[in-house]
Order: structure tokens, then sequence, then C-alpha cells
């Protein structure tokens, strides 16, 4: 990366997480979390709050001392490398800011200079983050009179100035309008496409499911479920079938031959005409369409349902996302 002496000394995971515990008190907020994130991914910690993600993160990032467990970024020791960890991070949210009344370019361009680079050198640089981050505008303003979403970003402005090989988000979007969340979305793939790695937590599934490679579902401290999105949601059962019929009067006949074509039990929403199936084998879908065809059932719908984040979510921990159902 830019401007790094420092080289990751494990070009193939950039986090490597072991049996990581902390504990306040009698609360043992991480309790044994076992992470491995790729590099050149975005790996999403998926998690109610209080679920141990913001902890986590404390610990990969040098801001706490694990209890017990090791933690690694690109094979370095969190503990015993701390020094050499520091340089290859960035963290959002350390860096709200240096002065309220100075604007966002004073302030970018402060740590710019405290990172080591020449004067010249940082007021390009602030320049091109304030653009990257659709901040222009207000470069000049002072940070006392930005909104949420813009201190948001300019937080993430500030973590990229040395354009760490790894970067933590920690809930990046919450509180953001769902278009200064699209915004943030598309940098965060950004970044990845220009060889940073991303580990992000967030409470919001839509959020997970559109940007992580991989998922880890904390729960109570623990890993409860880890896998790809399609991974997750393939482990709480298949995905549905469902068709809507013209004729309600054809509702009965197409639910038998959906039955026995699939070789399942559908269930039937007879208001709306609607048979909904579990679909086991994608392949007999084709045979099921054709035999409605030659028993003169018409068709006006279609689609394959597969299960959501949500369902993912309530079938691991027994409760569903109660802050993403909120924002939603």
């Amino acid at each position: 990366m830019n401007g790094y002496s420092i080289k990751p000394s494990n070009g193939d995971l950039a986090v490597e997480a072991q049996g990581l515990v902390k504990v306040f008190g009698e609360n043992r907020a991480v309790d044994g979390v076992d992470l491995q994130v790729k590099a050149g991914s975005i790996y999403g910690v998926l998690g109610p709050n209080g679920a141990g993600k913001t902890t986590t993160i404390r610990m990969l990032a040098t801001l706490l001392k694990p209890d017990a467990g090791t933690g690694r970024i690109f094979g370095y020791d969190v503990e015993k490398d701390s020094q050499i960890v520091r340089q290859l991070i960035g963290v959002t949210g350390q860096y709200a800011s240096v002065d309220e009344s100075l604007s966002a370019t004073e302030n970018l361009v402060i740590f710019s200079r405290l990172l080591g680079l020449g004067r010249a050198e940082s007021k390009r640089k602030a320049a091109e983050l304030l653009e990257e981050f659709g901040l222009t505008e207000a470069a000049k303003r002072p940070l006392k009179n930005f909104s949420g979403g813009m201190r948001r970003r300019l937080d993430l402005a500030a973590s990229l100035i040395a354009q760490p090989p790894l970067i933590f988000l920690d809930e990046p979007t919450t509180g953001l309008d769902p278009r200064t969340r699209a915004q943030m979305w598309e940098t965060i793939r950004r970044l990845v496409k220009t060889g940073s790695t991303v580990l992000l937590t967030t409470q919001y599934l839509d959020e997970a499911d559109q940007l992580a490679d991989r998922i880890a579902v904390i729960d109570r401290g623990h890993v409860v479920a880890e896998g790809t999105v399609d991974e997750l949601k393939a482990s709480v059962g298949t995905s549905s079938l469902q068709l809507r019929v013209q004729q309600a009067s054809d509702i009965l006949e197409a639910r038998r031959i959906v039955n026995h074509v699939l070789q399942v039990q559908s269930n039937v929403s007879s208001e709306a005409a609607k048979i909904t199936a579990p679909m086991a084998d994608a392949d007999r879908v084709t045979d099921l369409l054709l035999a409605l065809r030659e028993a003169g059932i018409q068709l006006s719908e279609v689609s394959v349902q597969k299960p959501t984040l949500d369902e993912v979510f309530l079938t691991i921990t027994g409760e569903g996302l109660k802050e993403e159902a909120a924002a939603q």
C-alpha cells in the first residue's frame, strides 16, 4: 500500500482470531470468538446491540487487551506486535475531530501532518478525500455545523489518509438516511477494489446482505454462525416456489399437481389464488410448469423466494433483530 514500510507478513488472512475473550465484571462480553478474514474481502460481523461486536473489533484494533485468546492482523499478534498492527489498520470513530471550530479541510490536513505527510501533500490528500466523500461543498464549514451523516463520512475519510491495508468499520451507517447509507456502501466497495480489506460490524441485515463476502453472526459473545450470505440462507431451509393461478377455480387442481411433481406439501392462500411450496430440487420446477400447462392451468405469476437473513437470525438465535425491524 502507499507509504507503507511494513508489509503484511501473511498475504492470505487479514484477520485471524482464536478464542478471543473479554470480561467486564461478571459480563463475558466476548466469550471465545474465532474469525478468519481473507485479505481483499468485505467481512461482516452481524448481531444486535450488546452481542459483543464492538468489543471484538476493539481487541483486534489493539484498543482493548484480550483476557484470553489471540488475534493476528496480517500475521502480526495484536498484543506482542501492537505497534506494527496499528500501522496496518484504520479504525473509524477514533478520529471524530481535532477541533469543532476548525473546518473539514483543516482537520484532515492536521491528521495528514500528524501522519508525516508534507504540507502540500496534506492539502492535496484532504481535497481528494473530501471529493471522494461528497464533502467538497462543505470543506470550509466548521465541524460543529456538520450533520451526523457528514460527520460519519468525515470520520471514514480521516481513517483513510494513510490508506491502510485493513479498515475496521464499526456500524458505519447507523442513524444515516437511506441515500447517505447507499453512498457509504459504494465507498466501502471502492475501498476493497483499491486493495483494502474491510471488517465491518452492523445490526442492519440489508447492509450485511449488500456488502459482505462472508458474515459471522454474533450473539451473546459467541459466533453462532459463519459463512457466505447464500450459505447462511441455505442453512435455515430451502427456497420456496410461489405460484399464482389466473383462475381461482384451478387452485385445488394446481396444488395437487405441485404436491405430486415436487413431492412436497404446499400451502395455499385461497384469497390470492397463490400456492407456496418448498423447493428442494430446482430441476423439478421445469417438470412442474410443463405439467400445469398440460392440465390447462394458466399462471399469472411465478417466483422463487430465498430465506431472508432475518429468518436466518431468528432460526439461529431464537430472536429477530429488533433494531432492524425498527429501522425498516
